[in-house]
């Protein structure tokens, strides 16, 4: 099978690197989603995939969460990885992260995918 290379340089992506070593634990985000169909007639199809995302990435006044999961199978599967946007607010001191990009090349094609991570600690108060 054909892969991609969209996943290398990502990871490591420890948001306590050696400019930032700590012990607090910030907040990750749970992930879950469908990549856009691929291929045309018998072959046309999509793959599943949930995840939960990295600890913050501070970035500027905000901050973002590297992802990295294994689609469900289909014959084969492929990868979904990357960085999501900057935090969104969402009222009640809550927010939610963007995400897009492309799958890894697996079985000679690629999914696109755009996904929103649900909310951080929904049940906890603000």
């Amino acid at each position: 099978m054909e892969k991609s290379n969209v996943t290398e340089n990502l990871f490591p992506c420890n948001p306590r690197s050696q400019d930032n070593q700590s012990d607090t634990q910030t907040h990750v985000h749970e992930i879950q989603g469908s990549v856009k169909l691929a291929e045309e007639g018998e072959d046309r199809h999509n793959h599943r995939f949930a995840t939960v995302s990295s600890q913050v990435i501070p970035s500027g006044n905000s901050h973002k969460h590297a992802f990295f999961v294994s689609t469900d199978f289909f014959d084969h599967h492929h990868e979904v990885a990357g960085e999501t946007g900057l935090a969104i607010k969402v009222g009640n001191g809550k927010h939610v992260h963007f995400a897009t990009g492309q799958s890894t090349i697996d079985d000679g094609h690629f999914h696109d995918f755009q996904f929103a991570t649900l909310i951080d600690s929904p049940l906890l108060p603000s």
